[in-house]
């Protein structure tokens, strides 16, 4: 690239070579105090993010164990309906008289509670 002003003279810098690779000292500790600084905020936020991972894991696992144990519960929930209406069905049919003066008793006293 030609460095010549408009006049067609080269510009002159007005330091000696001492100040410009002091300048130049200045500015590389500068760049590599930055790169430091980048690297340690890198660090510090991998391990964040590490954590916060770590921790996330452990939710997802926590509530697919919780999800897993409530479906082995709810698939014991039809078998345990059909014994109690299989239960309920032969108590009625050993006492029938028994449970309709039962059914009138607990409709009437709904009743008075409903009034309330």
């Amino acid at each position: 690239m030609d460095r010549t002003l408009s006049t067609g003279t080269t510009p002159s810098y007005s330091g000696n070579n001492s100040t410009i690779s002091q300048a130049t000292d200045k500015i590389e500790s500068g760049a590599q105090a930055a790169h430091q600084t980048v690297d340690k905020v890198a660090d510090k936020a991998a391990s964040s993010v590490g954590r916060v991972s770590g921790a996330a894991h452990q939710a997802v696992d926590g509530a697919a164990g919780a999800a897993a144990t409530a479906a082995q519960w709810a698939s014991t929930i039809p078998e345990q309906a059909s014994k109690l209406s299989e239960s309920a069905c032969a108590s009625i049919r050993a006492r029938p008289l028994s449970t309709v003066a039962g059914a009138v008793v607990i409709g009437y006293l709904l009743g008075r509670l409903a009034r309330f």
